[in-house]
């Protein structure tokens, strides 16, 4: 092999590496400044309670985690205006579920699409029967994509003791469904023997909610898949009150996020490197 011939297969292979590079780490079509603007952090502090509670260090992990999802997902507003904020919110929602995994890619999402209002099983934001207010797509023109009602989007982080938060709810259903299947079982980050456990867990709360003797927003009765993203917002908007109500549930599902955000911050909170499963087996 001569020397032209090895050069030559050096530079298709850096643009190959170069294309996939651009396609899968920049390609949402947004400018993303190269340092976080201070606006956006002081906008964070106000709005997003997760990123207020970090250390200094873990906001700046935050921000570039930001930084890195706006780079790749492409944000569209459907008959309404997207501006930073919206960004910053839907990126904080994005980020919250996989702050313990500094490595992850919501691989399965390719876009974002924010609407002016909640909407139909048909995807109309005007008329009659507009229920929905955050959808992870599934098949078809929408596979790879989520849709938000940016009012309830904004809702969520306006009000942030409520246990509600449709961002969070939706990248969580993406979470879930990173292994696959969306069902409820985030199988990445749960060995084999604790998935009775947790399926367990899941039957006796949902008997409680049932019952009526349960604080977990109901719908979390629906389906496995519906309890895991409902559990999450009560988890990221009130653990230490979760903690206190559902100690078996906090402790499951801090172990899913590896984040345990009921710790007293003064005591230093953990973020990733938690007990592991097998630990908390006999406990569940």
């Amino acid at each position: 092999m001569n020397l032209f011939t090895i050069l030559f297969a050096a530079f298709l292979l850096g643009l190959l590496i170069w294309v996939i590079y651009r396609s899968k780490v920049k390609r949402s079509g947004f400018d993303v400044p190269v340092s976080f603007p201070k606006h956006w952090s002081s906008f964070l502090l106000e709005k997003v309670k997760f990123y207020k509670g970090l250390s200094a260090e873990e906001r700046l992990r935050f921000e570039s985690a930001v930084q890195h999802f706006l780079n790749r997902i492409r944000i569209t507003g459907i008959g309404t205006e997207v501006n930073d904020e919206d960004r910053l919110l839907v990126a904080s929602s994005a980020v919250i579920p996989i702050f313990a995994f500094p490595n992850w890619e919501y691989n399965k999402l390719w876009e974002v699409l924010l609407y002016p209002d909640t909407f139909s099983e048909a995807f109309e934001f005007e008329g009659q029967n507009r229920e929905i207010s955050g959808l992870v797509g599934s098949g078809g023109a929408i596979d790879h994509v989520v849709i938000f009602s940016k009012p309830a989007l904004w809702l969520g982080f306006d009000n942030q003791s409520d246990k509600h938060n449709v961002g969070i709810h939706e990248f969580v259903h993406l979470f879930d469904k990173q292994d696959g299947d969306l069902d409820g079982i985030p199988s990445f980050f749960m060995e084999n023997q604790s998935v009775l456990p947790w399926l367990r867990l899941i039957k006796t709360k949902t008997d409680e909610i049932q019952s009526g003797t349960s604080d977990i927003n109901p719908y979390a009765a629906l389906n496995e898949v519906e309890f895991l993203a409902v559990a999450a917002e009560y988890f990221f908007e009130r653990p230490v009150l979760l903690q206190k109500n559902h100690p078996k549930l906090y402790e499951a599902l801090y172990l899913i996020f590896q984040t345990d955000l009921a710790k007293e911050k003064k005591s230093g909170r953990v973020y990733g490197g938690i007990r592991k499963w097998p630990n908390l087996l006999p406990e569940l």
